[in-house]
């Protein structure tokens, strides 16, 4: 008697494999990290070849040492998990921290929940998050860009800890403005951040070739980029002296590259269309909520790791009506 076998979810039938769409999102990274690499230089490449190379590596231990499983390797789901941390990284950090957020990511994220397809949380943002909560000098100290050396650097804040250390001091939006890169800079990513904050406009070149492959959809980044930019321009139209505009709050920090390729990851958000737009209108209000009045000057690895715990109750309360099922006559 044949067993019938269910795999892990999600149970979608499409062309696309996972390891044609872990590439397909690599190649859609590419354009943003090179251009961190061409802004960092040495310090860029230390930093990922080390996420990535220990990523790998402790997958391939875990899965074959602690599991007792078939090293899955060679999905491209470890090279992007290590790719990702280090697009959330500065481009200083010390290498043994960047492998301690490797095995956050991989070990305790990804293979303690069973491997790829069973996580909760987006591995790469867990490890971000650990380092930020366990390291945070060495996590907030950006290194200026076009710098030769790797650890021996000249730091400076990014846009949004200048924002936010200049409205607790008492000044004015306008007055800060003037301490930060234009609008245009940002945009094309020239600024102080983490390799992945670089450059708005790749990363959006970056969605749109995702777009195009079908590998994600418009309803998570949309929801969330339009969500920012809503309700920064309702407080900006309130208080244009004490809240900065929408522009400047999609152009820094991580909103472009976490509603593009964190925020949409297959296992860690919902299913349906309808959730999707729920989840990102959520992670969206999250954000402005923790830039504005949270600690953080940044808050987009938080929104969407909270929202990623949530994603099992919104897949049941947006749960699609089985084929054949009739809807409910009303009374």
């Amino acid at each position: 008697m044949k067993q019938l076998i269910v795999s892990h979810s999600p149970h979608l039938h499409a062309n696309n494999g996972v390891s044609k769409i872990m590439y397909l999102v690599i190649i859609a990274l590419l354009p943003a990290w090179i251009f961190s690499l061409y802004l960092f230089g040495w310090g860029a490449l230390i930093v990922t070849l080390t996420s990535v190379a220990s990523a790998v590596l402790f997958e391939w231990l875990i899965a074959k040492y602690l599991l007792k499983t078939k090293p899955t390797i060679y999905d491209g789901s470890a090279i992007l998990t290590g790719l990702l941390l280090a697009m959330n990284l500065p481009s200083n950090l010390p290498v043994w921290m960047v492998i301690v957020g490797s095995l956050v990511a991989i070990g305790i994220a990804k293979m303690s929940f069973g491997g790829l397809g069973q996580n909760i949380f987006n591995p790469a943002l867990a490890g971000r998050i650990f380092l930020l909560i366990s390291f945070p000098v060495q996590m907030t100290t950006w290194p200026l860009p076009h710098q030769v050396h790797y650890i021996d650097v000249k730091t400076g804040a990014t846009a949004l800890g200048i924002m936010k250390e200049g409205l607790r001091n008492g000044e004015t939006v306008s007055q800060i403005m003037d301490k930060i890169p234009a609008n245009m800079q940002m945009f094309y990513g020239v600024m102080n951040g983490s390799l992945g904050e670089m450059s708005a406009l790749l990363l959006l070149l970056g969605g749109l070739f995702l777009l195009f492959k079908k590998v994600i959809s418009w309803h998570i980044p949309v929801s969330i980029l339009v969500t920012v930019a809503v309700f920064t321009g309702v407080l900006w139209g309130i208080d244009p002296q004490h809240y900065a505009n929408p522009v400047f709050h999609l152009l820094t920090g991580g909103v472009m590259l976490g509603a593009i390729f964190m925020a949409t990851d297959y296992v860690t958000s919902p299913m349906s269309n309808p959730g999707k737009i729920v989840y990102g209108v959520s992670i969206g209000l999250l954000v402005v909520i923790i830039r504005e009045w949270g600690a953080y000057p940044e808050g987009v690895s938080f929104a969407i790791f909270l929202m990623n715990g949530l994603t099992p109750l919104i897949d049941r309360w947006f749960k699609p009506r089985l084929f054949g099922k009739v809807k409910p006559a009303k009374n």
